[in-house]
Formats: C-alpha cells, structure tokens, sequence
C-alpha cells in the first residue's frame, strides 16, 4: 500500500491514510494549462465542491480532514491560462483509516519524499530550493534528497529501477549541466539550465558547505546502486568523478592554510571570506575533505581548521544533561543532523565527544528548553517542541533556545533528531499530526513550521528541512543511510588519520 500508485493516463487515483485521503493524477506539460482544480463529493453521484480556494498546481493532493472511517469521492480538471476548465477525471473514492505507529512512520516518509520525487525540476530532477522557487534548486537539499530517492527504493515507494534513473538522471545534470567552481557546485542553480543562481552580490561562486552535502549523497547511493547494469554502473562511475572532481584543497585558500572556506567566485575571489570552523553544521565539510582520494586537506585540518576553535567545546549541562561541544543550550538543531544524515557518529569519537550522545542530549536540552518555555510562548509543551531554522512569521530565522527564539516550532527539528530521541520525536510527530494536522499538513507533509503565539501556519515547504525528515526516520528505523556512506572504503582511512577511537564505553 505505501508506495507511489500508478495512474492510468489521464486518470486519478486516491489512497486512504490516517485522517486524510491522498490524490495523484498525472502532471500535463502544455503551457497553456495554468493548474487543477480538486473536486471532492460525499456520495459518488451526489454534489461535487471544490477544495482548493486557488488554482492547485501539483499533480499531488493531501485532502486532510482529520477523521477516519470517512469516505470521499474526488475528481480533478486542468484549469487554462483563459480560465477555462477541462473535463474532469475519472470520479474515485477512498476511505481514511487508523494507522499504527509505525504505518505513520512509512506514510510521513513517503508525503516527504514525494517533494523530491513529484516536485522536482522535470528537466534535471534537482530540487526545488521551497515551493514558490520555481526553477531555483538547493544543491544541498539535492543531496539529501539522493538519500530521499534511495530510502524511498529501499521501501518500495517507487521501484529499484525508477529510483536509479531518477538518481542517474539527477548525477547526470549535476555533472554535464551545473557549473562548478574548482570541483564544487554554488548554494544556487537554476535546474533547467544549470547556471548559477547567486544567493547574494558576492556569492556567485562555489559553495563548499552545500557542495560537502551533495558529496555525502552521492557517495551514499553510490553504495546502494551496485548492480551490474548500465544505469547503476553510470551512477557509479559519475558520483565516482564528481567526488574526485571536487578540489577540497583549493578552499584553503593557500597551502599553509588550516581552514576551509565556505565560498570561492571567479568574479570576486575570496571576497567573502567565511571559515568552516565549529561547531556548527559543517564537519561533514572537513570529513570529505580530508578523505578526498585525489584533492585532500592534511588531517591536521579537523583540529586546527574545525575543532580546536573558541566556542566549540562547551562542557557545560543545561537540564541535567551533558553538552561536550556547541553553543550554549545547543543553537538550532539542524547543526545535528545535516552532517549526520550519511556519517554515522554511533560507538567512535574524537577527543571532545561522542557526536550521537553530543546530538542526543542536545536534543533533549532543546526539548527541556521548550517544556520550561521561559518566554511564555503559547503551545510549547513536552510534545510541541523543536526549534532549528525555518520560516518563521515574517521571515526565515534561525530558531534557537534562548534570544533565537521566537516562538516557532518546526516539525523536522523534532522528526530529524528521531534516531537521537525516538520516542521523544514520535510522540512529537503524532502531535503534530492529530492535534494540528488541519493546518499543519500539506501535500508534501508536514509544512514548514507554526506559531502558536501567533496563530500562524507556514504554507511553506522548504527542501532543507524535507530531505532530512526523510533520511533521520529512515536511520531510526534501519540505519540505512548510516550505513551505506560508512561503507565507502575512504571513510574508515580518513577517520584513523584524525585520530577518531572507537568508544569503549558510553560518556560520562
């Protein structure tokens, strides 16, 4: 039953889930047609009401009630660019119904997936940077959502086959078609023409952060796609080349140097001049680097460029529990899972900490943060809490406990920390679900963060924080994305040259 249903050409079909029913029809690629419109009827001949206020324009449709034992009948048309309405489709029905903890588990996985599945740019399969981007694509969010396309092969969302040609056709674009600057992609392209979308006046060049996290993508699905035929054996041989490619050692700026830096442009050189430095969301950046087979930083790098740097080790506890590195009261949770969706920090360390028990209690110091709520923001309670960057009313912030915090709570800082806090994050996400689902559910699952305190519900989803949800339940549940990017023969190698151990033990 999970799994993307098969539409007739020009049909519809509907699927029963927990307090909603979901609508996939096929997308129509004439210009002239400006969207669709969903129809939905309480008897199969009885009167049909439009559901959607403005014109729809995604071949998916989340009909959330928030009942179950309801059935509906649906049907869509095409809307012109004159106005003008097609026939409607075939007339189907469904029926929502309870699911089990664990059936929601595999239902928000695949309304998730399907932002990078059904969502992304036809002509390249990039993904799209948030939903009014247009043809604006993440280049990071492109390689959490490598990872996406794989989880959703692995449980059969899609087929084995469907899933390698997207991911090929995707590795394909991001190789033939993307600029790159000395190996690394921008923050920004355009996922038609590969060109270049600058994020600011002097970032118009390479950006080794996002392009870090299309790198532990890819070398995630290069593990996973290892058949002996054409397309798997493509997808090899170009995330192969693309990783060899990327030249880690001229973000140093200098050959003296220690530290990565986040940006290069051929217009204006290192204009901006950013570190990588922690702790923050980049040690993923270092790890490549310094296990690049053909453009390496010394290992001495992880220390003197990321670690070993004012604020990173901490020590402190907040809560009860014990932070060894990060900001005070841990800052926005993103910054414990991005680098993690691939690298599995579980039962190794580097001399500060084990990075999983660093990220558990980090968590749970956010969580208890939220239970205190000392600002008095209405919600905020053992089971609405998760602060980390998203939209937010009136802007894009990065929310974090203390001064960053302004009463948002967005649901992939809870979904994402689930191999960390599992039944922390899936008490989090049924509350999410059954208590604020009617607003807080869209067609892509959840939407991108709410405030309470001000009655306000993002109509937002941003591929960032999508492709994470996507890859952290699947690591809760099977460890697959852990353990197909540990399995790359230059990881291990990379590792002992830091000087990272084995635990013998659990942290103090």
């Amino acid at each position: 039953m999970f799994k993307i249903v098969e539409v007739p050409e020009g049909g519809l079909s509907a699927v029963g889930c927990d307090s909603r029913i979901d609508l996939r029809w096929h997308p129509d690629a004439d210009p002239n047609v400006a969207g669709y419109n969903v129809y939905r009827a309480v008897a199969e001949k009885g009167a049909f009401e439009r559901l959607n206020r403005s014109t729809h324009h995604y071949h998916v449709y989340s009909d959330f009630f928030g009942e179950n034992n309801r059935t509906y009948w649906y049907r869509v048309t095409k809307v012109f660019r004159n106005n003008r309405e097609s026939e409607p489709t075939n007339t189907v029905a469904a029926q929502s119904r309870a699911m089990t903890d664990e059936e929601l588990l595999t239902s928000v996985q695949l309304a998730t997936f399907q932002y990078f599945w059904d969502f992304a740019v036809p002509e390249s399969g990039l993904a799209r940077t948030r939903l009014n981007s247009h043809d604006t694509c993440s280049t990071g969010a492109t390689g959490f959502g490598l990872m996406a396309i794989m989880v959703a092969a692995e449980r059969a969302f899609v087929t084995r086959q469907e899933a390698a040609e997207r991911t090929l056709e995707i590795v394909a674009f991001l190789q033939d078609k993307t600029e790159r600057f000395h190996g690394a992609w921008a923050h920004r392209v355009n996922g038609v023409t590969g060109k270049t979308v600058p994020s600011s006046k002097d970032d118009d060049g390479g950006d080794l952060v996002e392009t870090s996290y299309v790198i532990q993508g890819m070398l995630t699905v290069r593990q996973y796609f290892n058949q002996d035929n054409f397309v798997e054996q493509e997808i090899r041989r170009r995330t192969t080349e693309m990783w060899h490619e990327v030249e880690w050692d001229w973000y140093l700026q200098n050959p003296d140097s220690k530290l990565l830096y986040w940006h290069w442009s051929p217009r204006s050189g290192w204009k901006m001049n950013l570190p990588i430095t922690g702790y923050n969301e980049c040690m993923i950046t270092y790890l490549l680097a310094i296990a690049s087979p053909t453009h390496p930083i010394p290992a001495v790098c992880y220390y003197e460029g990321w670690a070993d740097r004012l604020g990173y080790y901490n020590g402190k506890k907040y809560y009860g529990y014990q932070q060894w590195v990060g900001p005070d009261l841990g800052g926005p949770l993103f910054m414990t899972q991005y680098s993690f969706l691939g690298f599995d920090p579980r039962g190794k360390h580097d001399k500060y900490c084990n990075y999983f028990e660093n990220s558990r209690n980090i968590t749970l110091i956010n969580r208890a943060y939220c239970i205190e709520n000392p600002r008095k923001y209405k919600g905020y309670n053992d089971l609405v809490w998760g602060l980390t960057a998203s939209d937010a009313p009136g802007a894009y912030r990065a929310h974090a406990p203390g001064e960053a915090d302004d009463g948002t709570i967005t649901p992939t800082a809870a979904l994402s920390a689930m191999p960390y806090t599992p039944s922390e994050s899936i008490a989090a996400m049924k509350q999410f679900y059954h208590i604020h689902g009617l607003r807080l559910w869209g067609h892509f699952g959840f939407k991108d963060a709410f405030n309470l305190e001000k009655n306000w519900f993002a109509e937002s989803h941003l591929a960032i924080d999508e492709g994470p949800i996507v890859c952290m339940i699947e690591n809760y549940r099977s460890g697959l994305c852990w353990k197909m990017f540990m399995a790359n023969s230059e990881i291990v190698p990379m590792l002992e040259a830091i000087g990272w151990k084995n635990d013998s033990g659990a942290q103090e």
